[in-house]
């Protein structure tokens, strides 16, 4: 049977101001979410969680009954409200903590940054902010801190290491050994980002400056690459064949195709197009002038160069069936399609000349 909650007059008092003032902190509550939620997603900042709750009257029942005289009143209780935003990395609680000094008015003689304790308090290195919202109000508790900070705080808590017993030496020192570690993870993840969001500026830089060779192939740059509208050249031409509308389709799918093909470099790619463009024109005239297409793909270049490609390197019938199962998925239809591709491509003159070269 749970222990009764026995309160003196003075904390019955506080509970009373509690219950009179429930309606105002339950609106608090979601008017400081919907501003710091509204706030992030201005900012493009995006984290793993916003926890917010009122505390219940059984919470604060409890917290009276250990420290009611302490607080002179209801107002002095300043968790009666609480927000806890999660964030991935550490350098984005500093930026959490500029949008909350922005949204609301923050008690700084109250607030604290528990980001600087000892090594086994890393787990409570979170920056805690009492707030009050711009208009007034009562005042509410804001954490901030990382997602492995609110893991270790949850395993502290869990297995009861800042409970009331006394921990044994060597189980402490275990415990700062771990916590140790996952601070290092954690600034490690930071550091690690700033490394790879200043890899990716320079990749960028270099397909903008159209240094491609210097540029090694990947989801990323490709992404990049495309943005420079490498197969529009060719796009014309092929539609001009009848007139056709082209219509925008994503050619990430194609990425792996290229990897296939050997290419390591932005610059391989655009060799790859020098090379082969007039050759796939070719293919596509002789596919495209006997129909009455008027509506092609944006990615009709890239698949006639590749169909190219496979062809003047000896792929034949297999190497387009495999290409056609790359890009529509396994089917038997496309064994078909590599058939009719192939026999198509047979009068063409780059065609003729391999076979004169054989």
């Amino acid at each position: 049977m749970e222990n009764q909650i026995q309160l003196d007059p003075h904390g019955e008092s506080l509970l009373q101001q509690y219950r009179d003032l429930l309606p105002t902190l339950e609106q608090i509550e979601k008017d400081a979410y919907n501003l710091l939620h509204a706030a992030l997603r201005e900012q493009g900042i995006y984290v793993t969680a916003i926890e917010h709750r009122v505390k219940t009257e059984k919470s604060l029942a409890g917290k009276l009954e250990l420290k009611g005289a302490k607080y002179k009143s209801i107002d002095d209780v300043t968790d009666l409200v609480g927000l806890r935003i999660i964030t991935f990395y550490t350098d984005e609680v500093d930026k959490v903590a500029a949008i909350a000094k922005r949204v609301f008015d923050i008690d700084w003689q109250e607030s604290v940054d528990k980001r600087r304790h000892q090594l086994d308090a890393f787990g409570y290195n979170s920056l805690h902010y009492i707030c009050r919202m711009k208009e007034g109000g009562p005042r509410f508790e804001l954490q901030m801190r990382t997602a492995l900070q609110h893991v270790w705080s949850t395993i502290e808590h869990d297995t009861g290491y800042k409970g009331d017993f006394k921990i044994p030496r060597e189980y402490k020192r275990q415990f700062s050994r771990l916590a140790g570690m996952l601070e290092l993870v954690d600034d490690e993840f930071s550091r690690l980002r700033l490394l790879l969001t200043g890899y990716r500026r320079r990749i960028h830089a270099l397909v903008k400056n159209g240094q491609l060779d210097d540029v090694p192939l990947s989801a990323d740059s490709f992404r990049s690459f495309l943005n420079l509208h490498p197969f529009d050249r060719l796009n014309g031409r092929i539609a001009a064949v009848n007139q056709a509308e082209i219509y925008p389709v994503s050619l990430m799918p194609y990425l792996r195709v290229l990897e296939a093909f050997g290419m390591e470099t932005l610059g391989d790619v655009q060799h790859f197009i020098d090379e082969n463009s007039d050759n796939a024109h070719q293919l596509a005239l002789s596919q495209l002038a006997i129909t009455d297409l008027d509506i092609l793909s944006s990615s009709a270049a890239l698949q006639y160069l590749c169909l190219a490609y496979v062809l003047k390197h000896g792929g034949g019938r297999d190497g387009l069936k495999k290409f056609y199962d790359a890009i529509n998925g396994e089917d038997e239809a496309n064994a078909r399609l590599a058939d009719m591709t192939l026999e198509q491509a047979g009068t063409l003159p780059f065609m003729k000349s391999k076979k004169g070269n054989l």
